[in-house]
């Protein structure tokens, strides 16, 4: 495990958020008793949301992990429309119950990065991949491989965050990114990698593995 890891427990994204939901708890607490039950939930939602634990990272080479926590939605091959080329696609969709923390699927350096404004339709639709705001990352491995990841906001999911730009090193499992209140997470893989995953299947983020590439 990353003993380093800089957002431990609680992610700052949700610093604010927590607070204001702290300071409504216990305003409905003093004034407004009878309600004061609906700001606590509404607390202890917030918290939940933002939570965002480290884990140990699997170090098996060819390994792509999952950048986030949520179900399997996608596994098939498709167009890539950012390489332009045919690819593997497997694509996790988060709840607001989910981590929405997002990490790198593996150790890569970035290529470039694309941010489209779009809709927010529900994530777990296919069409949420061309239609919705998103923030993509091309990736590419130390021998050569080229990996799509990409951020996708969801229904009631109204800002991407991502913290890297073209040009800069990732490490697998190194957190790069947030996503706010609902969304997905798309990985174009080469047609070479083999899928360890498939649709309908829970996973977690950084501790499952979603597919192997080729050697």
């Amino acid at each position: 495990m990353n003993n380093t890891y800089p957002h431990p427990i609680l992610a700052r994204e949700g610093w604010p958020f927590i607070a204001l939901a702290l300071v409504i708890s216990v305003l409905l607490s003093w004034f407004l008793p009878w309600f004061s039950f609906i700001g606590w939930v509404l607390f202890v939602f917030v918290v939940q949301f933002f939570r965002d634990p480290a884990r140990p990272v699997p170090q098996q080479a060819n390994a792509v992990i999952s950048p986030a926590d949520g179900r399997i939605v996608v596994v098939e091959e498709t167009d890539d429309p950012y390489l332009n080329r045919r690819a593997l696609k497997i694509s996790v969709f988060m709840n607001v119950f989910n981590v929405h923390s997002n990490k790198s699927p593996l150790d890569a350096e970035i290529i470039d990065r694309w941010y489209n404004p779009g809709a927010f339709v529900n994530a777990a639709l296919d069409k949420a991949s061309t239609e919705n705001e998103r923030n993509a990352l091309h990736l590419r491995t130390a021998n050569g491989q080229d990996i799509t990841c990409v951020q996708v906001a969801g229904l009631v999911a109204r800002r991407i965050l991502c913290y890297v730009e073209k040009g800069a090193k990732l490490h697998r499992g190194q957190r790069y990114g947030f996503i706010r209140f609902g969304s997905r997470v798309d990985l174009y893989l080469p047609l070479s990698a083999k899928p360890k995953v498939a649709v309908g299947d829970k996973v977690t983020g950084v501790a499952t593995i979603l597919a192997e590439l080729a050697d």
